[in-house]
């Protein structure tokens, strides 16, 4: 679905029934790339040599001043697999006590507000990212959110094969994702929401029945600004400025209503 949320009822401090919030991880719910952090784990863990880690980082870099493209996330992707071929799970998974803390220290303020107040109203929150399950399920937890759900590797004897178990999610693999997460749970997509800063996350957000861009790029803006849908600018760690259409007042009204700190006004126009 495409639509707008359509009034008051449809706010994120309203209590539902079976319904779920899903979050974009990297520019949405944590300031910058996830990357980084990871890349720092594996090779101060001694799983990846200097020159990958160098890679890595400058990847993570060119994420941070460009967001992301389908050129840069396949490139992400081959190297997610290629690096965790042969690696033992217990070794990946045991970066989580550093890669947990740095992130936490990135998120946002104002999207801890916004999963607090779909906590609240009774929904499931998830984040939902290209990284690792194993690494995006901790975060999750640990942020009191009810799950992760990241690329998925197959595992054969207790190491990674450097083969998918499951989508790639990203883009169209995010839609699966969450449509086979929906069908266990029992949740309505029509009566869902989803966040993200990205246009490649087109497709989670027209899953849902309440899409919202977050610090959105070029197109996911213009996509946003076309759709009616409602547009959250979070320019600093405690200040949030909410843009809206017409066809979006009451969703944003909403949308700010439980965030600590300033908070601006203004239509798009």
């Amino acid at each position: 679905m495409t639509s707008p949320a359509s009034g008051p009822a449809d706010g994120p401090t309203t209590r539902s029934g079976n319904d779920a919030a899903f979050f974009d991880l990297d520019r949405t719910l944590i300031t910058g790339s996830s990357a980084f952090a990871l890349a720092a784990a594996a090779w101060r863990g001694g799983l990846v040599p200097p020159s990958q880690f160098i890679r890595d980082a400058l990847s993570a870099l060119d994420f941070v001043l460009r967001g992301a493209s389908d050129d840069t996330s396949h490139g992400v992707r081959d190297r997610i697999l290629g690096a965790v071929r042969g690696v033992r799970v217990d070794d990946l998974v045991g970066l989580n006590a550093d890669i947990v803390p740095a992130l936490m220290d990135r998120v946002r303020p104002e999207s801890r507000a916004l999963i607090e107040q779909h906590r609240a109203a009774g929904r499931s929150t998830y984040i939902v990212s290209a990284s690792p399950v194993e690494l995006v399920e901790p975060l999750a937890l640990a942020l009191g959110m009810t799950a992760g759900i990241g690329t998925r590797s197959r595992i054969v004897d207790g190491a990674y094969t450097g083969e998918l178990d499951g989508p790639f999610c990203y883009g169209p693999g995010k839609v699966e994702a969450i449509e086979e997460l929906a069908a266990r749970a029992g949740h309505d997509l029509a009566h869902c929401w989803a966040y993200s800063d990205s246009a490649s996350d087109l497709p989670m957000l027209e899953a849902v029945g309440h899409p919202v861009a977050v610090n959105p790029d070029a197109r996911l803006g213009r996509v946003a600004g076309q759709r009616g849908w409602p547009v959250v600018v979070f320019r600093q760690r405690t200040r949030a400025v909410i843009r809206h259409t017409t066809q979006a007042v009451a969703a944003t009204g909403l949308l700010v209503g439980g965030f600590a700190g300033g908070v601006r006004w203004a239509r798009t126009r």
